[in-house]
């Protein structure tokens, strides 16, 4: 069966699974030893149209640290962060290491910028390379325009942890420049791999060195892992 196939055949649980199990870091063996499974059921539950049960589900959603709901798809569309605080949270400072850590190479962020109208905030798929990030943008748009002028921007990233009420965010302030030299566009297109989810038109490549890299964590006494 080709590529295509496989993904037709997936369903949008296996989907969220296998997400949140390479967001983790875990095996497919991991997975099963913490659900009490096997490691070719979670194989079969990410890759066919599987439809496991509740109690199975219970069990996995608890060896992802997250929740049937969010496996299911069910609070996709929601805002996340309705749920109220854990019990006695701690606030921690994070080191500059740990945020470039956290921001994982690549991902979704939103950068905060001064346009014609104020101050907006924009969603971007990133990239890190060299303790910097790059992504495109089309060059009529805000971020287009405050790259073309060199203006600071903020960027930040969060993650949230719905079933234990922690979660951590990345911010990091400085200027954004366009990738105008020719050479160096064309070195840094070659090296960028993320594309835009929003779709074509967007092929002015911007840069953001901070100048302040920050971040924090909610911790929660109890919650795995701590």
């Amino acid at each position: 069966m080709n590529t295509t196939d496989d993904r037709r055949q997936q369903s949008d649980l296996g989907r969220r699974v296998a997400t949140r199990r390479r967001q983790l870091g875990l095996s497919r063996e991991e997975v099963a030893e913490r659900a009490g499974s096997s490691p070719g059921y979670i194989a079969y539950v990410e890759e066919q149209l599987s439809t496991p049960g509740i109690e199975f589900l219970v069990r996995l959603a608890h060896a992802l640290d997250t929740t049937v709901q969010q496996l299911t798809g069910l609070t996709a569309d929601l805002a996340p962060g309705g749920a109220p605080p854990g019990n006695r949270p701690e606030l921690v400072e994070l080191d500059e290491a740990e945020c470039w850590s956290l921001l994982d190479g690549r991902g979704v962020g939103r950068i905060g910028v001064e346009g014609t109208d104020g101050l907006a905030v924009f969603p971007v798929n990133y990239q890190v390379l060299d303790e910097s990030l790059v992504f495109s943008t089309a060059p009529e748009s805000a971020l287009g325009r405050a790259a073309a002028a060199g203006a600071e921007v903020a960027f930040e990233e969060d993650r949230l942890d719905e079933a234990f009420r922690r979660g951590w965010s990345v911010l990091l302030v400085g200027p954004v420049h366009a990738l105008s030299d020719p050479a160096e566009a064309m070195g840094m297109s070659r090296a960028v791999t993320v594309r835009p989810w929003s779709g074509d038109g967007r092929d002015t490549v911007v840069r953001l060195v901070p100048r302040r890299v920050t971040g924090r964590r909610i911790l929660v006494p109890g919650a795995p892992g701590t």
